[in-house]
């Protein structure tokens, strides 16, 4: 148990466990804009360009992270009004209750696992580049005609093990170790961002909205389905900014609610600009459309249009910066929402466990860490499939959220509010809108940003997953009165 100081207080309420209350404004801003720049923007280039071009790309970024800001107006009020683990968990627990709740936050927990087990499998992949000679060797098995190697998927395992250690001992090294990392990933990226930008030619972009089979430029049905495909994996590439609602808990004595809000809508904006600017500086670079076959697209163009093999083995650095930073918030985020579910007793209590000494959710870490190392285990060729059953997950997940907040705009009107979303019911439902919009389209037959079959089977066996956690919980939570569970849940904030 912790007091405000972030110490351990034997005399807390030894009923509802606590975690160290110790991450600073600079730590919440790390975690949130590291976990969204990611490495996606390494591995998932070539895609973007060969579906929308350079300036289709953009411009599906730029609807998006529009959409994500809207979104993120909606998690800034929730945010400042109920600053507890789990975010999600407990604005709509108190807006609909604990089973709606428990969808919610466990259809988001897997999102967020599944990015984490994406960052493991690309993991390999990055740092495989900057080692003279890789990381494939002796391969053991294939999955989706991709061979898994036993080195890599050694690497993949060691890196799960220490991102899982760091996090069990504790938020402070944590967030020390994120804002380390995003200060070098800053650096690195202004340096080849700014080379690209400067040093190469808008003569380079056409075709702007992307080619046909045929080498000519897209008419403008196939850029808009073109476009349409970039954009509705846009919530994969900025699912990040709600991590500082899922570790608001642990937020300093001298961080206020307010001031998480802020920082929220500070690390979209700071997220969009940077997909934007990679693209064009890409685009920029040199002739996009001879890159499409290639691997990681931004090495590539950097160092074949600049004969720099230093600019490519930079932008690989940045990727492997980014890799761990939204590596680490996601894990971090993601076992902060197993946490909240099992304190409020929604799912198996266990997972409700504080470490007396860390002050970390011990049990859901290990938890998180043991899901991410059997992910790992199914390498690249699983890549795409965690991509799009996690933009579900996520894109659920906020859909969910912004009819929480309009519902309680309506039953809880005086709940105070140290942030409030301007203009009414617009915004709110302009999120739901857009956030309804992408789910649509990941599940109607013939959309281009539809399922696949394999990803189908991943999502039933996610769904029935969650439906097994709601079922061990189910002993505990009949014995657990409403009042009780929003003490658990809501903290001091249950009686508002």
């Amino acid at each position: 148990m912790c007091n405000r100081e972030g110490t351990l207080d034997p005399m807390a309420d030894l009923d509802r466990p606590e975690l160290r209350k110790s991450v600073s404004q600079l730590g919440f801003f790390a975690l949130a804009f590291g976990s969204m720049i990611g490495v996606g923007w390494v591995t998932a280039l070539g895609g973007w360009l060969g579906s929308a071009g350079p300036v289709g790309a953009i411009l599906a970024f730029a609807a998006g992270s529009a959409l994500i800001l809207v979104i993120g107006l909606c998690y800034a009020e929730l945010c400042s009004m109920l600053p507890v683990a789990g975010g999600e968990v407990a604005y709509s627990y108190r807006a609909y209750g604990p089973s709606k709740s428990y969808a919610i936050g466990a259809f988001l927990a897997f999102g967020y696992l599944a990015v984490c087990v994406f960052e493991a499998i690309s993991v390999t992949k990055v740092v495989g580049y900057l080692v003279p000679g890789g990381l494939a060797y002796w391969p053991i098995y294939s999955v989706a005609g991709q061979t898994v190697h036993a080195t890599e998927l050694a690497f993949a395992l060691a890196a799960t093990g220490a991102l899982t250690w760091v996090s069990y001992r504790g938020i402070e090294a944590a967030a020390k170790l994120q804002a380390l990392l995003v200060l070098l990933f800053g650096l690195a990226t202004l340096a080849f961002i700014g080379t690209g930008i400067i040093g190469g030619s808008f003569d380079n972009l056409p075709p702007l909205l992307g080619q046909t089979a045929e080498g000519g430029a897209n008419g403008w049905g196939t850029a808009l389905a073109g476009m349409g495909a970039v954009f509705v994996t846009v919530p994969f590439w900025f699912v990040g900014f709600d991590t500082i609602p899922q570790v608001s808990e642990e937020a300093a004595v001298a961080v206020s609610p307010r001031a998480l809000a802020r920082l929220i809508v500070v690390s979209i904006v700071g997220a969009a600009a940077f997909y934007i600017l990679v693209i064009l500086a890409v685009g920029m670079s040199g002739p996009w459309t001879e890159l499409l076959g290639e691997d990681l697209v931004a090495a590539v163009a950097f160092e074949q249009a600049f004969d720099s093999p230093l600019l490519a083995n930079l932008v690989l650095l940045a990727a492997a910066l980014g890799l761990f930073t939204s590596w680490n918030g996601f894990f971090l985020a993601g076992s902060r929402v197993l946490f909240a579910l099992g304190r409020g007793h929604m799912a198996p209590p266990s997972l409700g466990h504080a470490h007396p000494a860390y002050g970390t959710p011990s049990n859901a870490i290990v938890f998180g860490g043991l899901f991410t190392a059997a992910g790992a285990c199914l390498g690249t060729g699983a890549l795409g499939v965690f991509i799009n059953v996690g933009s579900f997950c996520m894109s659920l997940a906020f859909f969910g959220v912004t009819f929480s907040m309009m519902k309680l705009r309506k039953s809880a009107p005086d709940m105070k509010r140290p942030f409030r979303l301007p203009g009414g019911r617009l915004l709110p439902s302009i999120a739901a809108i857009g956030a309804g919009g992408i789910l649509l389209a990941m599940v109607i037959p013939g959309s281009p940003a539809a399922l696949k079959p394999l990803e189908w089977v991943v999502l039933g066996i996610v769904i029935a997953l969650v439906f097994v956690g709601w079922q061990l919980g189910a002993s505990t939570r009949r014995v657990t009165s409403e009042k009780e569970r929003a003490r658990l849940v809501l903290g001091e904030f249950a009686d508002d």
